[in-house]
Order: structure tokens, then sequence, then C-alpha cells
């Protein structure tokens, strides 16, 4: 069977007044009054069952590329930096990886690509860790993370015990699981378990994927993924360059009713039926027409190749760049009645 190790990290420690800036994406200045890193699960249960956590706020964090931080955290940051890439089962059609939370995504992707393994490989080049993509059910390209998990390993902040969710219980949908509202803080991810198969089937529907595969010669994984690799480097900032979350807004999912009103004051609003009477809308295409595209509000702007995305020009609060947020969805909310849904996470006292 093959695996993937990376080199053991030092044990676990606090570490008080800890910077944050290179803790999320967005690189905003922000610290936590307390920090604590773990390595293996065994020292997050020994770290809860001091009671450690008693009277204290707490954020569980991966590779801080779904964050907001507006302020300094005032309690403890919990950095759960669990390494390793196993495979636990397979048979004939499937494969099941095994991935610890604090795992890089895309090294994941990478990993599952080489080895001939589908799934995920539309999912290349998303920013954050594994135990991020089961919280965030990241989504691209036509695929959601919700379709090839098998199973979410993680230990109970108030029990302290381990326990596996199956994904049933996850209430995973578009961009949310429970693991961000109702169980949010609730528990610590220690690992994912994803069914990956033999004999991957392709998924090229997305508006752009498939002419982009074919340009490369033929359909496999290797292509997809370079594929998607291009798409999102052409359109997307890189977070290493200029400080950025991804998308900063959920794109609108509503009603046929309320489609058949907008479209006949918007004929050209582009929508995707997701069968029952729902249809997602694009938010970049509002945030463009409503003239926010690639406009700089002080430090903080709307990227000028995605809309979706809002950036830290250098130097940025992340105040200023919730007040961009706040001010751009006003002006869609007043001119298309839709009113934008953060994917991003806000961090404030």
């Amino acid at each position: 069977m093959s695996s993937f190790n990376c080199v053991p990290l030092i044990p676990m420690e606090m570490r008080t007044e800890f910077p944050l800036n290179e803790y999320n994406t967005f690189k905003v200045e922000a610290a936590a009054a307390r920090y604590v890193r773990f390595d293996s699960d065994d020292e997050i249960v020994d770290f809860l069952g001091r009671n450690a956590l008693a009277g204290h706020r707490h954020l569980v964090l991966g590779a801080g590329s779904n964050l907001l931080f507006v302020d300094d955290f005032d309690g403890i940051v919990l950095h759960p930096l669990l390494k390793g890439i196993h495979v636990v089962e397979e048979d004939r059609r499937h494969i099941w990886v095994r991935a610890m939370a604090g795992e890089n995504w895309d090294d994941l992707v990478a990993f599952a690509v080489t080895n001939g393994w589908g799934g995920i490989e539309n999912l290349s080049l998303i920013p954050g860790s594994v135990g991020a993509s089961a919280v965030q059910n990241i989504g691209a390209y036509g695929t959601e993370v919700k379709d090839v998990i098998d199973r979410v390993e993680a230990i109970s902040i108030a029990s302290h015990k381990k326990v596996t969710l199956l994904p049933e219980a996850c209430g995973f949908g578009y961009r949310a699981s429970h693991f961000k509202d109702r169980w949010a803080g609730a528990f610590i991810i220690t690992a994912v378990v994803f069914k990956l198969n033999r004999k991957p089937d392709f998924f090229l529907d997305y508006p752009g994927v498939k002419a982009a595969v074919e340009d490369l010669g033929s359909i496999d994984l290797q292509t997809i993924r370079r594929a998607i690799i291009s798409i999102r480097q052409d359109k997307l900032p890189d977070p290493a360059r200029i400080g950025n979350a991804g998308s900063f807004f959920k794109n609108p999912v509503i009603d046929g009713k309320t489609l058949d009103r907008l479209c006949q004051r918007f004929p050209d609003l582009p929508h995707y039926p997701l069968g029952g009477d729902q249809f997602k809308l694009a938010a970049g295409w509002m945030i463009e027409r409503c003239g926010w595209k690639g406009k700089c509000v002080g430090r903080a702007a709307v990227h000028d190749q995605q809309a979706l995305v809002l950036v830290n020009l250098g130097g940025a609060t992340g105040r200023e760049i919730l007040e961009l947020s706040e001010r751009v969805s006003r002006v869609v909310l007043e001119r298309f009645g839709i009113e934008l849904e953060r994917e991003v996470l806000v961090v404030s006292l």
C-alpha cells in the first residue's frame, strides 16, 4: 500500500501573544492571546483532559485560508498540524485514503492523481488543509468534497473522546457543514478518510473545463489536474503573492419565482439549475455589474480578474477588508435584491 509521511514537527507547545500574520492567507495583522499546536491526536486528548479551555474562547485553525481576522483573538487558538497520508483499505473498484487534518489539501490531490485515483482532481490548487476541506465542504468545477468523504475522524472538545462521523451526519451542503454552524467549536478534526476511484469518472461539464483539458491532449487525471490549475492561476490571485481567501462570498441559491423576477430585469443573468426549483446565481457577475470589479478602497480591493475575491493590496487591516465586503454587499442588495452571504469566517471580538 502507498503512503506519504512528512517530517515530524516539534512537540505540543503553548505560546502567548502569538502573531497570526503568517497563519491567515489575507496576511492581516492579528495575534492570539494563547496559541497551541498539536502534532498528534494524543496531544489533543491530553490537552483537553487538563480542562485548559475552561473559561476561554477557542478557535480551531487550519491553514487560515478561509478566515478574516478583524481583531486580535482573545482566546486560545488550537492548531492541529497532524501529518500523514495512508491507504487504509482497497478493493477492485475503490481505494480508501486516510489523510491527517494538517496535510496541505493540494498535496493530497497531487498524491491521488499521481497514483491514478480519481475523485478530487477537479479540486486541484484549492488552498487550505485537509481538515478544513470537510469543514467547508470545498467545491469547484462541478465537484464537492462531500461526494468522496467516507468518514471524518475528530475529537470532541466536550468529552475529550475520539469520534468517527459519517458524512450523512455532517450536514454537508453548499460550502457548509455542521462543523461550521451547529457544531462550530465542538470538534477538532484529526483526519478525513476519502473513498477514491481506481477507474475514475471524469467531470468535465463545468463551462470551460472540457475545452481546457482537450487542449492538453488526452483526457486523464493528469491533464485534468493541469487544466484546473491553469484555469485557477489565470483567474485567481495566488495567496502567496497577494493576500486573499479565495471566494469571499457564496454564490446565492434562489427559487424559480425569484429567478423569473430577476430575469425580467436582467435577461443576461447567469444562472445554473440545481434541481428541486433551486438555481445558483453568479455572485461575481452581480458584483461586476455593480461596478466593483477591480475597485480599490484604501488598501483593500475587489480583484480585477474575479470579482468574488477580495484582496489585501498590502497593509490592509481585517476591518478594512470587512468594510469593503459590506459596501459590496449593500450595493448588490440594492440593485438585485439579493443578500450575499460570506463564505469567509470573520473572527472578531
